[in-house]
């Protein structure tokens, strides 16, 4: 399984942005996605989450502004950030718990991260 992540790139501080999952291989299920992000010399954190029921969370920081959200026929995983705040620049990275076959555990992939920037 690959995660493909893609949408990044400049924005102005109050701006919008919209960033893709593409999960692709052999997929049963797709329990839980994450957008997490880090921004240069910090750790990476949890920015969004959704199960596979459509149970969504948030970062403090993003609530509000940002929708983690699924188009399920074709399992993307979107990321729409309104409002953008020059403390969200980072590389957003997507991850996935995903179950391959219906008789096995959900494995945990990473995608490589798409770079965000907003300025002031």
């Amino acid at each position: 399984v690959q995660l493909q992540a893609s949408g990044g790139g400049l924005v102005q501080a109050g701006g919008s942005l919209r960033l893709s999952c593409v999960p692709s291989g052999r997929i049963y299920r797709i329990h839980t996605m994450y957008w997490y992000r880090q921004a240069p010399g910090k750790q990476r954190d949890l920015v969004a989450g959704i199960t596979y029921a459509g149970s969504t969370n948030y970062a403090d920081s993003v609530k509000g502004r940002f929708t983690i959200s699924t188009d399920s026929a074709k399992n993307i995983v979107y990321l729409q950030m309104n409002d953008r705040k020059p403390e969200d620049t980072a590389v957003y990275y997507c991850n996935g718990q995903i179950s391959s076959t219906g008789w096995s555990s959900p494995n945990n992939y990473w995608g490589r991260g798409t770079l965000v920037t907003v300025s002031s």
